[in-house]
């Protein structure tokens, strides 16, 4: 039997959230509606989905996972607007919600979007935390320091970075010592694995090459 979820539906006009909460009721589930994003984080929910639609994805979904996040809440979001591109999808996704959903949403949507979130909710949303979290600890990080983690990243050791930044390999080490400790880092994997959790990119290699002198990726620290 389809377990009862809560639905938070979060903007579009007064209609639509109506709209979309009888279709929610109709098939069994619980309905709250929010005006705006500073409504929903008033009532700071801690159970079910957020369905967070058109006007509260203007800024970016992942500004409003971040905004979500900073507030604690951590519930799984799916985002929904009734004319959505194939490019914002594509963005949208990669920023971390659990779905990318037409308005208005149809029976089928829902029983979909249920099905979705059922199976995938859980592990969805501790991804989604540990996604904020690097991000927020990454964006800690100066240019210099982010600079290093990048090339660290790309599996370049210190004195690679130091060639392609024009430094020397004592300040590479600094940096990167201060990096480390913002991080929270022990090791240059832990580093790594985090940028890789805050997915800036979604085809970073892997953290092997480190004690290498050159940058795999990218070349320019050969020769």
């Amino acid at each position: 039997m389809e377990q009862r979820l809560i639905l938070h539906i979060v903007g579009g006009d007064s209609r639509l959230r109506a709209t979309q909460s009888r279709t929610a009721y109709s098939l069994g589930h619980h309905a709250e509606v929010y005006s705006d994003l500073a409504e929903l984080i008033a009532t700071s929910p801690q159970a079910g989905v957020i369905i967070a639609c058109d006007g509260l994805l203007e800024e970016g979904v992942d500004q409003l996972l971040a905004q979500l996040g900073d507030a604690g809440i951590w519930l799984p979001v799916v985002a929904a607007s009734h004319n959505p591109g194939v490019d914002d999808v594509v963005q949208a996704i990669r920023a971390g919600p659990l779905d990318y959903l037409r308005l208005p949403l149809t029976r089928e949507e829902f029983t979909r979007m249920a099905s979705h979130v059922q199976s995938d909710a859980g592990r969805h949303a501790e991804a989604r935390r540990r996604l904020i979290e690097a991000r927020q600890r990454i964006g800690t990080l100066s240019g210099r320091e982010r600079e290093v983690l990048d090339w660290l990243s790309e599996g370049c050791s210190n004195k690679a970075i130091a060639r392609e930044l024009a430094i020397s390999p004592r300040t590479v080490e600094i940096h990167r010592a201060n990096m480390m400790g913002k991080l929270g880092a022990q090791h240059a994997a832990e580093a790594v694995r985090l940028r890789l959790e805050a997915r800036f990119e979604e085809d970073e290699p892997e953290a092997s090459e480190l004690s290498e002198d050159e940058c795999p990726r990218r070349g320019g620290a050969g020769g």
